[in-house]
């Protein structure tokens, strides 16, 4: 997909979105590749998982992409970062940004690639094992600002989460979760949002982001998610329903618990996918943008709610807390 943005043909940045698709139940249209092409910067976010270097490494190559300045990471998760050191192999010239938490971990990806398995499994495998970035390739949010792309640190969904904003382009990564348009373009207000929040989870540190980012004056017209796709219609709105939404499910997640304690023992739910699905039920009673994943394809279905558990996990990891 190629989206044209501003005015005058020859600076306004032109967009382009690779899907990553994996070899996972329900992922595709879910892991993708912004590319900015402008006549004096071209840069790419998240370049993706190990597994799809070859294929992104073609489209970049189909884009008539000769020179690469930046590859941006919002952060090194497998699913963002994971094939940095191949896409910097083929543009030696491409200089690394992200937070400086998540440099350590792009020079030696071994605690990175454990901890991957750890969490995310058979998921992690199919990804695939990321390999080494060169410390000689890193660069720092100055350089990056120098060429007018602005860093915001937004450490919601992990401590080294950034996001990025170019003119009226603000590539968001994780920090306000999932979206989809479910079919009805950049422009709908009829989408599917879901919050994505990690093992560890903060819920004041998240909210703080978000803050960050509806602080930002004048706020971006576009909103450039990780997972998935363009949003450009109220990008306040959307930002301020992703902010209290991650209030909405902790307090779900809490009132559902002090329910499923007061169930007879004949009604008590089964195992953590028992109480999962008790959970999600709720949310979906309370949560509008949440209870539209019901139009998601069968498939993408499945995937959500897989991450939906994750997310939760993390919830219930912090109420227990």
């Amino acid at each position: 997909m190629s989206i044209s943005h501003g005015e005058g043909a020859d600076t306004a940045p032109c967009l382009h979105l690779i899907d990553l698709d994996q070899d996972l139940p329900g992922q595709r249209s879910f892991i993708s590749c912004w590319v900015s092409v402008q006549d004096d910067l071209v840069f790419i976010v998240d370049p993706g998982p190990p597994s799809t270097a070859d294929h992104l490494i073609a489209r970049l190559e189909g884009l008539n992409i000769s020179h690469l300045d930046f590859i941006l990471l919002t952060h090194v998760h497998l699913d963002h970062g994971g094939c940095t050191a191949r896409v910097l192999e083929r543009w030696p010239e491409a200089k690394v940004v992200c937070h400086e938490k998540g440099r350590p971990h792009l020079v030696d990806p071994t605690r990175l690639w454990k901890g991957s398995l750890e969490v995310l499994g058979h998921k992690a495998e199919v990804y695939g094992e990321p390999a080494p970035v060169p410390a000689t390739g890193l660069a720092d949010f100055d350089m990056l600002s120098a060429r007018g792309v602005e860093a915001i640190l937004t450490p919601g969904h992990a401590p080294h989460h950034v996001a990025f904003r170019h003119g009226d382009h603000l590539f968001l990564g994780e920090a306000a979760g999932t979206f989809s348009d479910l079919g009805g373009g950049p422009a709908t207000e009829h989408y599917y949002l879901r919050p994505a929040t990690p093992p560890r989870f903060f819920p004041d540190v998240a909210r703080a982001s978000l803050d960050r980012l509806l602080a930002l004056d004048p706020l971006p017209g576009r909103l450039l998610f990780a997972h998935h796709g363009e949003f450009a219609g109220d990008t306040r709105g959307l930002l301020t329903i992703a902010r209290n939404q991650l209030a909405l499910w902790v307090e779900t997640t809490a009132a559902t618990l002090e329910i499923q304690r007061g169930l007879p023992h004949s009604e008590q739910p089964t195992g953590e996918a028992g109480l999962m699905d008790l959970i999600a039920a709720r949310l979906a009673q309370v949560d509008p943008h949440f209870a539209r994943g019901a139009d998601l394809a069968i498939d993408i279905r499945a995937r959500e709610q897989d991450f939906t558990c994750q997310t939760l996990r993390g919830i219930l990891e912090y109420i227990r807390r």
